[in-house]
């Protein structure tokens, strides 16, 4: 059976404006114990940021955390996927740019993001990736 992207995704990523500070990106990840957010301009998707771009690109930079923006330290050169392709199509993808995140849009409107494990704990949940992606953290 066929499963598409919208039968494992996170719907309704957590998204921040461009202009938003890093230290208000970085608090949104350590509340609501996210890695990733999706950087938007208006309803449009401009830019993806994990917490390991916060530090390598901006806290390492040795800027103001509070004065610096997002923007600076996203990703912008996205491979996107829609709902309705095919798993095995977000997978090939994170493979072939050796992402670990892919959002999802529709019409270049974010509705979710995959994550390499979403798919771990859905294809093999067994596996030390899918023990790891479904245990609490250990904040």
């Amino acid at each position: 059976m066929t499963q598409h992207v919208s039968d494992i995704m996170t719907s309704a990523p957590v998204t921040v404006e461009p202009q938003t500070s890093v230290t208000a990106v970085a608090r949104i990840m350590r509340d609501q114990d996210l890695g990733a957010v999706l950087v938007v301009d208006g309803d449009d998707l401009r830019g993806l940021v994990t917490d390991r771009d916060l530090v390598v690109r901006a806290v390492a930079e040795g800027g103001d955390p509070e004065q610096t923006t997002v923007s600076g330290a996203c990703s912008d050169d996205l491979v996107t996927v829609t709902p309705e392709d095919e798993v095995d199509r977000a997978i090939e993808l994170m493979r072939e740019h050796a992402v670990r995140r892919v959002p999802v849009v529709e019409n270049g409107h974010p509705v979710g993001i995959v994550a390499l494990a979403d798919l771990a704990m859905e294809r093999d949940p067994d596996s030390a990736l899918g023990d790891i992606s479904a245990a609490k953290p250990n904040t």
